[in-house]
């Protein structure tokens, strides 16, 4: 057809096109999957955070703590652990809801078919990062001794401040205790574990059974626990060594002073408060402490231990000599500690 030239790119002849026109409708076409890309990437935070309607802190994790210390320690590899084939696994079982946000935890249950002790896990993370999965090694290695074993997800401070953290604890234990037959759980014989910050929260956890400002009170028996597990965290936050750390001006705030909403000279009675060594005596459990050579995370250990043991309650202690804060996290230091903790509670929950 005269004066006509045809659009190779949709094989439609279009009247008075020139060369020019057909390498800008090319260019355009071409450019689109480029500019699916940039829109996606500028949208994916934010598909990312819809799937969470809360603020969430994923700085403290397995592979970032590795590649932390392996700089100063390059012989240690993260700890991993397989089910036995007998133990079933079920993931994030809802045992709480607060308001629209549902709160879960992992399950791992040794195919025993009789009532077994049992074992609530808390991470640690400062009280505002980590989840429930770094405890994944320690709650399959249990299980594999036949414990049942729950790892917990509970508020961190980003989301809810203190006491929020501990109101989760406290109901996840009253959710194994309402579900103890379905769980094969013996109701008598539930300890509570926890690492670092997450070990604070079960120390403070075990010996607060039905204080009111952590419940209502209307069941103290099933935030009762036979034993504690304290892996590396402090039980007081205002001894001297303490203070140092966790109430230091330069850190503005630290991850206790943000936790609390305010610094110790702010709010010093939810500092004491939430001191497990403030409640330590005649009705705590058994406590075991599982430590790295940091005295930092050793705060109030020594007081905590003399006070049980003028109540005639068993405490032990291990200690692992030139180990970094997170060593339960990593081989080869995971299965010894992970033996001595089997081994207590083997003892106290007999």
């Amino acid at each position: 057809m005269t004066g006509e030239r045809s659009g190779r790119l949709l094989d439609i002849p279009i009247h008075g096109a020139t060369p020019s026109f057909y390498w800008k409708t090319a260019l355009c076409w071409s450019a689109l999957p480029l500019l699916s890309l940039v829109v996606f990437l500028v949208c994916a935070p934010g598909i990312a955070l819809a799937k969470a309607d809360f603020p969430v802190d994923d700085s403290f994790n397995i592979h970032a703590a590795y590649e932390k210390e392996r700089k100063y320690r390059p012989y240690i590899s993260i700890a991993r652990q397989q089910p036995a084939e007998d133990v079933l696994v079920e993931r994030n079982r809802v045992y709480r809801q607060v308001n629209e946000r549902a709160l879960r935890l992992d399950l791992f249950r040794p195919g025993s078919g009789t009532s077994s002790p049992a074992v609530l896990l808390v991470h640690g993370g400062g009280w505002r990062s980590g989840n429930k999965t770094l405890q994944e090694p320690m709650a399959v290695y249990l299980a594999n001794q036949g414990f049942v074993t729950a790892t917990v997800e509970y508020r961190l401070s980003m989301e809810a401040k203190y006491p929020a953290g501990v109101q989760d604890i406290k109901s996840a234990l009253c959710w194994m205790h309402r579900n103890a037959e379905e769980l094969g759980i013996d109701r008598q014989r539930i300890a509570i574990l926890g690492a670092s910050a997450g070990a604070q929260l079960a120390t403070l956890v075990g010996v607060t059974p039905g204080l009111p400002v952590y419940s209502d009170g209307s069941d103290r028996e099933c935030e009762t626990v036979a034993a504690i597990v304290n892996i590396d965290g402090v039980v007081s936050f205002t001894t001297p060594m303490a203070l140092k750390h966790e109430n230091a001006p330069h850190k503005n705030p630290s991850a206790a002073g943000y936790w609390f909403g305010g610094t110790y000279e702010e709010v010093p009675d939810l500092w004491r408060e939430a001191s497990p060594l403030e409640y330590a005596g005649a009705d705590s459990p058994p406590t075991l402490f599982v430590n790295s050579s940091n005295p930092r995370f050793h705060a109030g250990r020594a007081l905590y231990r003399e006070q049980l043991r003028a109540a005639g309650i068993v405490t032990e202690v291990k200690t692992f000599p030139d180990t970094p804060h997170p060593f339960w996290l990593f081989d080869p230091w995971f299965e010894p500690a992970a033996e001595k903790v089997s081994d207590f509670l083997s003892k106290q929950l007999q």
